[in-house]
């Protein structure tokens, strides 16, 4: 489950990682506790205008961002971003401290916090590729994960407690301070060097984005996954509205609403966890999970009492845990390490620009539909994922159901079975790469969906000779 702490560089990145996620937990949880209690008259919706400008410009940004991770030291982009947002958790601690802050200094501020990490976040995602041996990504993307689901745990309790304590501006300032923990560990990483793509020096930012959108375009598991993570990301992990509603509903103060977020981090680093000890991401979970999303949340609906609510929420943070940790290991881990930062940099903008459309909508609705709307959105959305991904697992991957003894259902894998085969006697994994599925030459690098550990072959560009045609020019006729 650890095996990756083995390396000192990544050792020491999960140190420094860990402490700083503490931090991001409180300061979140602090935020929107201000937004809704302190600065607007419990007004969800504004809430989920706090979320849209802090996770839209993931979206707007991805031109540059995946870009920026490919081509530049990603430790020193680290640094710089890990910098500035230091001094934009210091600014507001400070003006809420001094009781200046209105809401407008919120929006303004989630706005370049959402600037900052479109960046961040991306050169963060593909910086642990650099940390670690090819065979051991899977598992520090997932530890990676547990770090973040670890801070929840403690970060949003914490929160709660120096909230009523000593006042929420005091939470962003101990947040600011916190970001020394990472930029300590920056500083003592040496990672191994790594040879740049050098194709992006004759590119424009258009041109390598455009690259990013054809090789994801040729990859349909990605495009299903892709998918999945927009409608969940929009209208199912808007929590902070859903945590922050709830207990309000419940009639609680910021100690129980930064209570639910360490219940909610009990499921999701329990989730993270046992996804470190699988071998490699699959996409079976990932389609699971989204079903347990949709259950869960619907379950979570009707929950009459505040524990009861919170029993429901580690639950929730299992499913939610569980499908972000495999979805985004499959994705780094079989995308090709030249456009490995660009497809990065459309996942998570896919995955949080899905935010700034649902969390308006999903405010909006706890605000005139009461604030159990919002798990019924969620559960929606939970069984509509669900559907697109078992949808094309059907389809794509070509299962046959037969039935075995009794009330045993057998399901076995079409594949492309030679002459005379049997396909009800074929036994393969729903899930095995694809190379395994195919009984034929490997198929063109940019389809597949097992692990990369290097550089794609490159597309074949010579002469294809047709059956019965002879070139004019062919010196060998």
């Amino acid at each position: 489950m650890f095996r990756s702490l083995t390396g000192r560089n990544y050792r020491i990145w999960f140190a420094g990682a860990l402490l700083s996620n503490v931090g991001g937990w409180m300061q979140s949880t602090a935020q929107n506790w201000v937004v809704l209690t302190e600065l607007s008259d419990n007004n969800a919706s504004a809430v989920g205008v706090t979320m849209a400008l802090q996770f839209g410009p993931q979206l707007l940004l991805v031109p540059f961002s995946g870009a920026v991770a490919d081509k530049f030291d990603r430790r020193k982009v680290l640094m710089v971003t890990q910098s500035l947002l230091m001094l934009c958790a210091a600014a507001l601690g400070v003006l809420l401290v001094t009781g200046v802050a209105e809401l407008w200094h919120v929006y303004g501020f989630a706005l370049a916090l959402g600037v900052i990490n479109a960046f961040d976040a991306t050169s963060r995602q593909a910086f642990v590729s650099d940390l670690v041996a090819g065979d051991q990504l899977s598992n520090a993307i997932a530890l990676n994960s547990a770090s973040f689901n670890s801070a929840r745990l403690v970060g949003p309790a914490v929160a709660g407690i120096l909230i009523a304590a000593v006042g929420s501006g005091w939470v962003f300032i101990i947040n600011a301070v916190s970001f020394l923990a990472v930029l300590v560990a920056l500083s003592f990483i040496r990672p191994a060097h790594r040879v740049p793509d050098t194709t992006q020096e004759r590119e424009g930012q258009l041109a390598q984005l455009a690259a990013g959108f054809r090789y994801v375009r040729h990859r349909q598991d990605l495009l299903v996954i892709f998918l999945m993570v927009f409608v969940l990301g929009a209208f199912s992990m808007n929590f902070p509205i859903i945590a922050s509603t709830m207990a309000v509903e419940f009639g609680r103060d910021a100690t129980d609403y930064g209570l639910l977020y360490s219940m909610l981090a009990i499921g999701s680093l329990t989730g993270a966890l046992l996804v470190a000890r699988r071998p490699v991401p699959r996409m079976r979970a990932v389609i699971a999970a989204a079903g347990g999303i949709g259950v869960v949340s619907l379950v979570s609906a009707f929950m009459p009492s505040f524990w009861a609510f919170g029993g429901s929420f580690v639950f929730l943070g299992f499913s939610t845990a569980t499908l972000l940790t495999t979805a985004n290991g499959f994705v780094q881990t079989t995308a090709a390490p030249q456009v490995r930062g660009r497809v990065i940099a459309l996942y998570i903008a896919v995955l949080m620009g899905g935010t700034p459309l649902g969390a308006p909508l999903v405010g909006a609705a706890a605000d005139g539909l009461g604030a159990r709307s919002t798990l019924v959105i969620s559960a929606l959305a939970g069984f509509v994922a669900f559907l697109v991904g078992a949808v094309w697992l059907v389809t794509a991957r070509k299962l046959r159901f037969h039935r075995g003894v009794g009330w045993r259902l057998q399901i076995t894998h079409a594949g492309r079975p030679g002459l005379g085969d049997d396909p009800r006697e074929q036994v393969e994994s729903l899930t095995a790469p694809l190379e395994v599925l195919r009984r034929e030459a490997a198929p063109i690098p940019v389809e597949s969906s097992v692990p990369q550990e290097s550089p794609t072959v490159p597309l074949a560009t010579g002469r294809i000779r047709l059956p019965g045609h002879v070139a004019k020019d062919d010196p060998e006729e």
